[in-house]
């Protein structure tokens, strides 16, 4: 069995290439401490840098067969780490951006106080409004708004037409808007 530690990194990568683990063990032993010192420089937690480096030596071990080194095999492991790091940070920023949106949404959907007293004022004010409409304009708003009837249906239950049945509406919803302007409230 070769001493593997004076081993040069092409042998141990020829080694690598037919299967012998302690090429891999050795590599390992090899590079790590530098690798690691470069990883943790950069990411927030020294275990996030051991789980880059464990990466790298697992995806070695995976492709030993087809491993084509073009530079020297530190220049490849230093490049591996450098591009994990940036996939790495990418993911992370992508992930806090996308929460960071999510809470920013969630706070725009949920309602603050202030809305809701806004909100039972306004519709306080619209009830208001209905009450303040004649009767039959009353009763037509009240029938299409609230009951959801057509207004054929409507027509047909207070024996009147469909053009009375629209121009009641018309009034009502007319009368609502200017009740509603009086008392100040901006309609979008």
């Amino acid at each position: 069995m070769p001493d593997y530690s004076k081993q040069s990194d092409l042998q141990l990568v020829a080694l690598l290439k037919q299967g012998e683990e302690q090429a891999l063990s050795e590599l390992y032993m090899r590079y790590w401490d530098k690798l690691l010192v470069v990883a943790a420089n950069h990411l927030d937690s020294p275990e996030e840098a051991e789980e880059v480096l464990q990466d790298i030596f697992f995806s070695l071990w995976q492709r030993r067969e087809t491993l084509a080194l073009k530079y020297s095999l530190a220049t490849y492991l230093s490049v591996a780490v450098k591009y994990r790091i940036i996939n790495l940070m990418d993911k992370q920023y992508r992930l806090r951006h996308k929460m960071e949106s999510r809470i920013a949404d969630a706070e725009l959907l949920s309602p603050s106080a202030e809305t809701g007293l806004l909100e039972k004022e306004l519709m306080e004010q619209i009830a208001a409004a209905v009450k303040r409409l004649p009767e039959k304009c009353r009763i037509v708003f009240t029938m299409s708004r609230e009951q959801g009837l057509s207004h054929k249906q409507i027509a047909a239950e207070l024996n009147i037409s469909e053009k009375t049945v629209t121009n009641h509406l018309t009034k009502a919803m007319k009368d609502l808007k200017d009740g509603l302007n009086s008392n100040s409230f901006l309609l979008f």
